[in-house]
């Protein structure tokens, strides 16, 4: 990936994670019924992947992570 997409991923799973975490601190409204998405799985998920992709893009700038 370049950088440019790589920049733009990080940019969309980060607002991801940030509106997932949000919503998943809501307190529970029962007259609007059951919630249907895994607020907190979504944003624990979508964070993962800005971490992954951070790495990325440390070893797009040059820096040798790994072996």
């Amino acid at each position: 990936m370049t950088l440019p997409v790589t920049l733009s991923l990080i940019a969309v799973f980060l607002a991801i994670a940030v509106f997932a975490g949000w919503r998943g601190a809501q307190p529970p409204n029962p007259l609007r019924g059951v919630r249907m998405a895994p607020h907190r799985l979504i944003m624990v998920t979508a964070a993962a992947a800005v971490l992954i992709l951070l790495v990325h893009l440390v070893n797009l700038l040059g820096v040798h992570t790994g072996r």
